[in-house]
């Protein structure tokens, strides 16, 4: 009974797109490691908490947004057979979770340095404070942005033990590409948003004025994304990975149109898995084939 609970919990905060934010810690935490002289073990050990501290916070956080959002939940048609409205899991098997994804991520951030232990509840107020967010303010989905940028500055501090500000080009980059697929992703709600009185982009500009407010987005990412490249010196693969975002961005806003949402899923859910893999695939190797001093 308690692996079929676990199991419906993993599915109800869609565990498996942890990828849309790990490739960009990994990236942070390599971009640290260029920075200085590493032996192999601390690499892997380092690389292995930070990837337990971004489950156990993301895990954290999308229950927690279950758990606030299931009464707005159990009034949307969309969202109504999600598992806490329609009774597939309790309310305190998913506040458990949350208590224990937390220690989790706590525990993991003790293991990287001091400064990331005393960062983590600060860190657990910032993704947990966005689920309120969309009952006040439009810009909810910056709010949710950031909740992912944290991630490779994060990701810095616990391999160097300080921030640097470079690194909060990505930082900005993440958060602008959350924001403007989250603003996408939205837009199935303008109906919804607007009878329940539901702060959202798409609520505040209308759908056509929404997918532009998520374009411009994008292009800030990207410019983001160029910022740090010179910042920080990186190469021409690099440079690449710009690009092949770039391209896929392209292609995931073309999938929407104003007057059909009907791939709104195939954007938000495949092309933004892709965006982050092969941003990794492409900084990583930059990082460690052509200016690496690790």
């Amino acid at each position: 009974m308690l692996w079929k609970r676990l199991r419906l919990t993993l599915e109800m905060i869609k565990f498996e797109h942890s990828v849309f934010a790990l490739p960009f810690a990994l990236t942070g935490a390599l971009l640290a490691f260029r920075e200085g002289a590493y032996d192999a073990r601390t690499i892997v050990t380092k690389l292995l908490w930070i990837v337990v501290a971004m489950v156990g916070a993301r895990s954290a956080a999308m229950a927690f947004n279950r758990l606030v959002d299931s009464p707005i939940d159990g009034r949307n048609p969309r969202t109504r057979m999600r598992h806490l409205p329609a009774g597939l899991l309790s309310h305190g098997f998913g506040w458990a979770f949350v208590v224990v994804t937390s220690v989790i991520f706590v525990l993991a951030a003790g293991q990287l340095n001091r400064l990331c232990f005393r960062l983590a509840p600060l860190a657990l107020a910032i993704v947990f404070v966005y689920s309120f967010t969309k009952r006040f303010t439009s810009l909810s989905h910056l709010v949710l942005g950031f909740s992912l940028g944290i991630a490779p500055a994060a990701a810095w501090i616990a391999v160097r033990g300080a921030l640097d500000p470079r690194i909060l080009w990505l930082t900005a980059a993440v958060t602008f590409w959350t924001a403007g697929f989250d603003i996408i992703y939205s837009c199935q709600d303008y109906d919804f948003d607007t009878e329940e009185g539901l702060w959202s982009v798409p609520r505040l500009l209308g759908i056509p004025g929404a997918l532009l407010a998520a374009r411009f987005m994008h292009v800030l990412m990207v410019g983001c994304l160029l910022a740090l490249v010179f910042t920080l010196h990186l190469g021409i693969l690099a440079l690449a990975g710009v690009a092949a975002v770039v391209a896929l961005l392209i292609y995931e806003h073309s999938l929407v149109k104003p007057h059909d949402l009907s791939r709104v899923n195939a954007a938000f859910f495949t092309m933004n898995g892709y965006v982050s893999v092969l941003f990794f695939v492409f900084w990583a190797a930059d990082i460690l084939l052509l200016r690496t001093n690790i």
